[in-house]
């Protein structure tokens, strides 16, 4: 039963609250005196914060699909499509789950100027709101949406981030949102194509509605698009940074190449029909994970040890 209830709340999703560590990250909070308590302590509560909601809100997107899960050849596996939970015992944990987030939110300490209006602690909570009723309603309506569910999806990862910089203090950059928005579209549609690459375009259509309001082509011509945006949204980022980072050249550009790697490693993993949720390339596929930890790795060295003022 604890194994199913573990399941049941997904714990693998979690890896998507890593974004909530970008502003911590790319305002170079955590190489400051104060990290511990201004940057790291606050961020970890913001994950942990859109972690618990997260799990919440995959519970009640279970209970309403429990009978379309059923007809698929993997969702049919999860407790509450096989009968291992009943309907009630989920919806109990799912408010526990919120519970959680909420308790997570008020654990994160103030950061920021005491001045501003709002706490740091008041905007990540407002953010972790925003992000459950954006997934609620996804789970309604807007799933059923040709684009609106794709910029849904899209939004969630979006407010993870500004929770992220929320909780430390910090404000979002337009590039970190461009790249956050349409970095997430593409994870959006290429699980829409990865779906129809793996159960074929009718069972897709019947495991998710809204697989009949698309093409092949069109999502295959989405993605790429998606993609593209977010390789030249970062380019146009690291062009921005060269003060900060030239030593000869531009240093930063370096982060271009696992970048531009992951991206097209994804594509075509999903084209090939290997994996239908982003979530699992990211957890199984090595050298997606390898282009992932090196771009993270040349990053954090260059802010730690390539730092070069503007003039």
């Amino acid at each position: 039963m604890i194994s199913a209830f573990l399941r049941l709340a997904r714990p693998k999703q979690w890896s998507k609250g890593a974004f909530c560590f970008l502003g911590a990250v790319y305002s170079q909070k955590l190489l400051g005196p104060a990290a511990l308590g201004e940057a790291v302590i606050p961020a970890l509560c913001a994950f942990a914060a859109f972690g618990f909601a997260s799990s919440g809100c995959y519970v009640f997107n279970d209970l309403r699909d429990v009978e379309a899960d059923r007809a698929h050849p993997r969702k049919r596996r999860r407790p509450l499509a096989s009968g291992e939970v009943s309907p009630a015992a989920a919806a109990w944990f799912g408010m526990a789950m919120f519970v959680l987030a909420a308790a997570a939110v008020l654990l994160a300490p103030r950061v920021g100027p005491a001045a501003f209006p709002l706490s740091s602690r008041e905007l990540l909570g407002g953010c972790v709101v925003l992000y459950v009723l954006n997934t609620l309603l996804y789970t309604a309506w807007w799933k059923h949406a040709a684009v609106m569910d794709v910029m849904s999806l899209a939004a969630g990862f979006v407010l993870r981030v500004l929770g992220g910089c929320a909780a430390v203090g910090v404000e979002p950059s337009s590039w970190l949102l461009n790249c956050t928005f349409f970095l997430s579209m593409f994870l959006a549609l290429g699980k829409r194509l990865g779906e129809r690459r793996a159960l074929g375009e009718l069972d897709a259509a019947a495991a998710r509605s809204v697989q009949e309001q698309y093409t092949t082509d069109l999502l295959r011509m989405a993605t790429v698009v998606t993609a593209v945006a977010t390789l030249l949204s970062y380019s146009a980022y690291v062009t921005d940074q060269a003060a900060r980072y030239t030593h000869g050249f531009n240093l930063l550009w370096l982060t271009m190449l696992p970048a531009t790697f992951g991206l097209l490693r994804g594509m075509v993993m999903v084209e090939r029909g290997l994996y239908d949720d982003p979530t699992e390339l990211a957890t199984r596929d090595r050298p997606f994970q390898a282009s992932a930890a090196l771009f993270g790795l040349i990053t954090l060295a260059l802010m730690a040890f390539g730092r070069h003022p503007a003039p």
